[in-house]
C-alpha cells in the first residue's frame, strides 16, 4: 500500500512540475516571441505574474495527492524540518526534473515557429543579470542599468527560496494564519509572485533547481547556446535554492513556530 501511494505521489510531482514547466516557461517565451501589444505593455510583471499562475495551477492540479512540493528546494527543506521522509526525496526530485524537461519540450512545441525564427533563444531558464531588455528578440526592450555577479545571484536565491518557503510554511500552519486547502495554492502563487516583484532581478529567480535544470538540459539540446557555460547553471539555481530552502524551513522554526499559539 505504501509503496503504491509513493508511486502515485511520484507521478504527481512529475505532472505537477510538468505544468509549472509548461505555463512558467511558457510565459517567457509568449513576452519575447509573441507580443500582440506594444513592446512597452510587456514587462516584468508580465512574467512575474504568468509564474505565479503557473505553480497556483500545478499545485491546485497536483497538491492533494504529493502536497505539490514541484522544487527539490521544498523537498529537501521539509526533510531538514523533519517534516517529510528522506527516503522520498530522490524520487520525488527525480520525477520534479523529468517533468520540468517535459514541461519544456511541449513550451517548445508550442512555440517552435517563434523559436527557431530566433535563433533558439533562452526561454528556458535563469541567468546572471536577468533583465527583461534581455526577453525581447528582436523587440525594443529596456536598457539594464546594472551587472550582477555570481555571488549576488547566488545571495538572491538563496533568500528568494527562504521567503518561499517561509510562505510555504506559514500557509500550511494551522497555528500561525494557515489557510484551507482551497486557498492554499492561491496564497502560495503569491509568494512567488512577490519573490519574482522584490528579488528576481538579479538571477530571474529560480528559486527551484529542477524547474532550472530540466529546461535548461532541454534548451541545450534543441540549441540554445551558452547554457552551461561557466559554473553559474549549478552555483546560483542549485546550490542557492537548496541552502535557501534549509534555511527557509530553519528560521521559520526558530523565530516563528516556538511562539505561536499552542493547539487547543
Amino acid at each position: 500500500m505504501e509503496q503504491k501511494s509513493t508511486m502515485g505521489e511520484v507521478l504527481a510531482e512529475c505532472f505537477g512540475t510538468f505544468i509549472l514547466i509548461l505555463l512558467g516557461d511558457g510565459v517567457v517565451a509568449q513576452v519575447g516571441l509573441a507580443p500582440r501589444l506594444a513592446a512597452s505593455a510587456y514587462n516584468w510583471n508580465t512574467i512575474a505574474f504568468g509564474w505565479a499562475m503557473a505553480v497556483m495551477v500545478a499545485v491546485y492540479v497536483t497538491g492533494g495527492v504529493s502536497g505539490a512540493h514541484l522544487n527539490p528546494a521544498v523537498t529537501v527543506g521539509l526533510a531538514v524540518k523533519g517534516a517529510f521522509p528522506w527516503k522520498k526525496v530522490v524520487p520525488f526530485c527525480i520525477a520534479q526534473l523529468i517533468g520540468a524537461f517535459f514541461g519544456a519540450l511541449f513550451v517548445y512545441l508550442v512555440y517552435m515557429d517563434g523559436l527557431i525564427s530566433a535563433g533558439m533563444p533562452n526561454v528556458w531558464c535563469t541567468g546572471p543579470g536577468s533583465t527583461f531588455g534581455q526577453a525581447f528578440w528582436g523587440g525594443a526592450g529596456g536598457s539594464p542599468l546594472g551587472v550582477y555577479s555570481l555571488r549576488t545571484a547566488f545571495i538572491a536565491e538563496v533568500m528568494g527560496t527562504a521567503v518561499l518557503l517561509w510562505g510555504v510554511q506559514a500557509s500550511s500552519d494551522s497555528r500561525n494564519l494557515g489557510v484551507g486547502a482551497n486557498l492554499g495554492p492561491l496564497i502560495v502563487g503569491l509568494v512567488v509572485l512577490t519573490v519574482g516583484l522584490c528579488l528576481g532581478g538579479p538571477s530571474g529567480y529560480a528559486i527551484n533547481p529542477a524547474r532550472d535544470l530540466g529546461p535548461r538540459i532541454f534548451g541545450a539540446m534543441v540549441g540554445s547556446s551558452d547554457l552551461f557555460t561557466g559554473a553559474y547553471w549549478i552555483v546560483a539555481p542549485i546550490i542557492g535554492p537548496l541552502l535557501g530552502g534549509a534555511i527557509g524551513v530553519l528560521t521559520y522554526d526558530w523565530f516563528v513556530t516556538p511562539y505561536l499559539p499552542k493547539k487547543s
